[in-house]
C-alpha cells in the first residue's frame, strides 16, 4: 500500500532542534555537564494554593465529566482579575478560556479567515504566530522587526496594498524571542492603523507579568479603541508556573470571541474541571509569588547578560520575558552552526535566531530556566571554551 500525506505535513521538519538534542544525549552519555537554556519551559513550582485546589478538585468524581463550558466562577475569576491587574473590564461574553495559547494561535485563524487571506506575523516572531494561520490555509506576510526600532515594527512601513488585504495582525509584546516591550505610542498607533485599513488585532499577552527596571507590564485592552479591533490571549504558563495544565484566555472583543468559541465548540469538550479550578485559585488568590519570581527572572537575565558581556560577548541587558535574545559574537554569521559548536565546547545550549525567522539569524535565544549560580557556571564554561577567542 503507497501512503500519501498532506501538503501541510511538509511544512516541518527536524531541523536544528532534532540535532541539538541528539548532540545533547551523546553528551549526557559521555558524562559531560549540560546547561540547557533552550526551551522556555519555567523551572519554578505552581504556588501551593493553585497545586492543593487541583489535588481537591481531582478528588470529586463529579469532575471527571466533560465541562463542555467554562465554570461560572472562573469567567468571575478572569473579570475580576483584568480589572484588578489592568484596570480593564470584561463583559462575560468577552471572555473564553482555551486550552493553551499555542492551541489558540493555532485555531484563531479559522474564525477570522477564508483560504487565501493575509494574515501580518512578526519577523522575527514566535513559530506558532506564523505556523497556526497557514494550518489554516491563510496566507502569512512577515513585517520586520529591528534592533534599530526596539524591535517595534514600523507601522508606516507597511505597505498599503498588503494592509488592505489583510485580515488580523499577530502583535506579542514583551515579547519572544527578542524580549522588548512596547510603550504607550506604540499601542495607540497600532489601533489607529487597525482602524484604518480594518485589520483586526490578536495580541499575544503572554509575559506581562515578567517586565524588569520597576516597570509594570499592561494589556492592550487598556487603551482606547482596542475592544473595537481586537483581542489579547492572556496565559497561565509563565506568571503562574501553571504550564502543563495549559490554560490560557481569548478576551476582548465580544463578536471575535463568539465566532472563535463557535470554532472551538466543534474540537473541543472544555478545560478538565480540576485544572479551571486550580485557574480560579491563581487568578483570585494572592499575587506576590508573581512579582517575586519577576524579580528572580530579572536576577537571572542580568547574571547571564553583564556575565556573557564581561568575557567578551556582548549581550545588551534585557526588557522583560523569561529568556535573553543575543547578537552572536563576533566572528560568528551562522545561528545554527554557532549553537552546535557553542554545545559542543561548553555544554551551553541555546537556540538558534534562524528558528523564528530570517531576521532572527544574527541572534541566539537562551531560556532563563536554570538558578543563577547554574546560570555563573554556564558563562563560566563558555569562556573556558575559548569559543569567543
Amino acid at each position: 500500500m503507497k501512503l500519501t500525506f498532506s501538503d501541510k505535513t511538509e511544512m516541518f521538519g527536524e531541523g536544528i532542534f532534532a540535532l541539538l538534542n541528539e548532540k545533547k544525549n551523546e553528551m549526557v552519555k559521555e558524562g559531560k555537564k549540560i546547561y540547557n537554556l533552550s526551551v522556555g519551559t519555567p523551572d519554578f513550582e505552581p504556588p501551593e494554593h493553585i497545586r492543593k485546589a487541583v489535588a481537591e478538585a481531582a478528588l470529586k468524581p463529579e469532575n471527571y465529566k466533560y465541562s463542555l463550558t467554562d465554570l461560572p466562577e472562573l469567567t468571575e475569576a478572569m473579570q475580576s482579575f483584568y480589572q484588578k491587574r489592568f484596570g480593564v473590564q470584561l463583559e462575560k461574553n468577552e471572555i473564553m478560556s482555551m486550552n493553551g495559547s499555542q492551541e489558540g494561535m493555532t485555531h484563531f485563524a479559522w474564525a477570522l479567515c477564508n483560504p487565501g487571506d493575509v494574515v501580518l506575523v512578526p519577523n522575527p516572531g514566535y513559530p506558532i504566530f506564523k505556523i497556526g494561520p497557514e494550518l489554516c490555509d491563510a496566507v502569512t506576510v512577515e513585517y520586520p522587526l529591528y534592533e534599530k526600532n526596539n524591535f517595534l515594527p514600523k507601522l508606516e512601513d507597511i505597505p498599503e496594498e498588503t494592509a488592505r488585504k489583510a485580515r488580523f495582525m499577530v502583535v506579542s509584546y514583551p515579547s519572544n524571542p527578542v524580549c522588548s516591550a512596547a510603550d504607550d505610542c506604540f499601542y495607540q498607533e497600532l489601533i489607529a492603523f487597525a482602524k484604518k485599513y480594518d485589520i483586526m488585532i490578536l495580541h499575544d499577552n503572554a509575559y506581562s507579568d515578567i517586565v524588569f527596571d520597576g516597570k509594570k507590564g499592561g494589556s492592550f485592552l487598556q487603551y482606547e479603541g482596542a475592544k473595537e479591533v481586537g483581542v489579547e490571549f492572556y496565559s497561565l504558563s509563565k506568571s503562574f508556573n501553571y504550564t502543563g495544565a495549559r490554560v490560557s484566555f481569548c478576551v476582548g472583543n465580544a463578536q471575535i470571541v463568539e465566532k472563535f468559541r463557535t470554532i472551538r465548540s466543534q474540537i473541543d469538550y472544555g478545560i478538565f474541571y480540576p485544572v479551571q479550578y486550580g485557574a480560579i485559585a491563581a487568578l483570585t488568590g494572592p499575587q506576590d509569588s508573581v512579582a517575586e519570581q519577576c524579580k528572580k527572572y530579572e536576577r537571572r537575565s542580568r547574571t547571564l547578560c553583564r556575565g556573557l558581556s564581561q568575557i567578551g560577548w556582548k549581550v545588551k541587558d534585557t526588557q522583560g520575558t523569561m529568556f535573553v535574545w543575543a547578537p552572536l559574537p563576533e566572528g560568528f554569521h551562522n545561528s545554527n552552526e554557532f549553537c552546535m559548536e557553542l554545545m559542543e565546547k561548553s555544554g551551553v545550549i541555546c537556540t538558534p535566531g534562524s528558528s523564528f525567522g530570517s531576521l532572527g539569524e544574527g541572534y541566539v535565544r537562551f531560556a532563563l530556566v536554570l538558578p543563577e549560580k547554574e546560570l555563573q557556571a554556564a558563562v563560566e564554561s563558555i569562556r573556558k571554551s575559548g569559543i569567543l577567542n
